[in-house]
């Protein structure tokens, strides 16, 4: 999950900053509009666990 920070021509892009639990800037990404969707109000953010 990403949070945006800045739109690009009026929604046909967007920058994208991913950041760890504790607040640090994983990367920042710049994404076509199709690559992104919103979240609902009520969804619940996962994590997989890899062993």
């Amino acid at each position: 999950m990403g949070t945006v920070v800045l739109v690009h021509q009026g929604g046909k892009g967007y920058e994208v900053e991913f950041v760890t639990l504790d607040g640090e800037t994983v990367a920042i990404v710049s994404l076509h509009s199709i690559q992104i969707c919103p979240i609902g109000r009520r969804e619940i953010v996962r994590s997989q666990v890899i062993n």
